[in-house]
């Protein structure tokens, strides 16, 4: 090494061409550059944080199951050594995570101007490229515009509310009394139900219908699964599945554009792949993953909050006693004018049932974190985020921070009425409904990327609690709790024995 340089100095004083002694100063003039750049440079005073080990980070202790009532293990450490927002390196990139509720709700507000969606690609490969979880820009608004038509207000009440109540009432009647079974696998086979009659028109327990919950259960375990595209890994079966279910819809739609350009049939404008086929301009492979993606959002997490529902309240009997009265009243005056089907008006006047909702998702978190990435270097009370790193708003960790919610572990519906502690199942003396559903409460995400099944997950959740309080009591049948996987799930799929009971009478 010494001997090279030493020649390379000789060559370039002893030499008579111009050439050595003018690469010499650009060797020179390019080092001070450098050095200056770096020294002109302002250092970034970047949130606290470790990077863990290389490429793969802290994604490990991250990703690792623990309590849905919790934050787990390596949110609770990073948040007592490092505060509410700290750096790490997860899913093979440098990120912000951020357990701090102002800055979740800076992070969703300014979505698609100072942060953009960033989910890992496999999640892409497999809900496909036109999902709206992994769209941006023009095409989201547009892909949201047709979601947010289909369950607009107008329809929600004119035609939804209905249909949920009828699939919950399938499901419900058919609990046989002293029955044990998964709680869970009922609320999905509700959800499903209901989501693939207004999607593509198929009846609960038909041979397709079955055939498509089937091949979707297969999907969902390799979404949540390690994105190994392997032979007899849970990913590349999940593919298979995907491929089975986009070739069934492109069927149906190729069925009813055969039959309309042969003068056979009408537009269905019912469910939704009737509507995109009329009224929009998308791509087949467009349609396919819309649809892929509404079947994915409505049924899952409503499924998922139902179930939890049905887990917290047996904690709790003061709050299924409120429940029955509240639903008792509302069953007793539709009797008496001789209505039999819930109304919108009934929904709305389910308050506590509301409150009950709210805690639940509050308290189970179906959805716990989101993937963005930053757009452009941004500052936040005092730190620096960089352009271009992952950022991660933690939307769970609000709602169980002792600092924003009076014993946030505890299942306490009357929190959100502005009356605080009454009749609680705990000593908590609750939040103001106003200040907590403005400010910290945000189980929908929030700005412009907001859920929007948010209103139809409410009123699925709402409807069957209902007829489940005034129908049954129930129990858990042996010892299970939510866990996050990342997913929100019942490891043995939430088992309870059930008791018929009229509560009308």
């Amino acid at each position: 090494m010494s001997d090279s340089l030493s020649t390379f100095f000789s060559l370039s004083s002893c030499s008579s061409s111009p050439f050595f002694p003018l690469l010499a100063l650009l060797v020179i003039f390019i080092f001070i550059f450098i050095i200056k750049r770096r020294q002109s440079k302002p250092k970034l005073n970047l949130p606290p944080g470790k990077m863990g080990w290389p490429f793969i980070g802290e994604s490990i202790g991250y990703l690792r199951p623990y309590s849905a009532t919790t934050v787990g293990e390596y949110m609770d450490q990073h948040i007592a050594r490092y505060g509410k927002i700290f750096k790490s390196k997860l899913f093979g990139e440098p990120a912000i995570v951020s357990a701090d509720a102002g800055l979740n709700k800076f992070i969703l507000q300014n979505d698609g101007k100072l942060f953009q969606v960033s989910y890992p690609s496999s999640l892409g490969g497999i809900l496909g490229k036109w999902s709206m979880l992994v769209l941006v820009g023009d095409m989201h608004r547009d892909m949201r515009a047709i979601s947010l038509n289909f369950l607009s207000q107008a329809r929600l009440k004119a035609h939804l509310l209905k249909d949920v109540e009828k699939h919950s009432l399938i499901v419900l009647n058919s609990w046989k009394h002293n029955s044990t079974f998964s709680a869970q696998d009922e609320a999905k086979r509700f959800t499903f139900n209901f989501m693939a009659k207004h999607i593509l028109s198929l009846d609960p327990g038909n041979v397709e219908t079955e055939h498509i919950k089937d091949m979707y259960a297969n999907f969902m375990k390799g979404v949540v699964s390690v994105p190994l595209n392997l032979p007899g890994t849970a990913y590349r079966k999940a593919l298979k599945s995907r491929n089975t279910i986009l070739k069934f819809i492109e069927g149906k739609s190729n069925e009813r554009v055969g039959k309309i350009e042969g003068g056979n049939g009408t537009w269905e404008e019912d469910d939704l792949l009737g509507w995109v086929l009329k009224n929009s301009k998308l791509s087949t492979e467009q349609i396919l993953d819309l649809v892929l993606s509404l079947l994915f959002a409505g049924h899952e997490t409503s499924s998922i909050a139902i179930s939890l529902a049905i887990y917290f309240l047996p904690g709790c009997p003061q709050a299924i006693e409120q429940l029955r009265e509240e639903h008792r009243e509302i069953a007793r005056a539709k009797k008496q004018v001789g209505n039999v089907e819930l109304t919108w008006d009934d929904y709305k006047r389910m308050e506590f049932t509301h409150c009950v909702v709210n805690e639940t998702l509050r308290l189970g978190n179906v959805v716990r974190y989101l993937h963005r990435k930053a757009l452009k270097d941004i500052q936040y009370k005092g730190y620096d985020i960089p352009c271009g790193w992952k950022v991660l708003p933690v939307i769970a960790a609000p709602h169980l921070d002792p600092s924003l919610f009076d014993q946030p572990q505890q299942f306490n519906p009357w929190r959100w009425q502005n009356n605080g502690g009454r009749g609680n199942c705990s000593s908590s003396k609750g939040n103001s409904a106003n200040t907590v559903s403005n400010n910290l409460f945000s189980p929908f995400g929030g700005g412009p990327r907001l859920c929007a099944g948010a209103e139809l997950a409410k009123i699925e959740m709402a409807i069957f609690i209902h007829h489940l309080v005034l129908k049954y009591d129930w129990e858990l049948a042996s010892s299970d709790e939510p866990y996050v996987y990342p997913f929100v799930d019942f490891p043995k799929g939430l088992p309870i024995t059930v008791k018929t009971h009229s509560y009308l009478s």
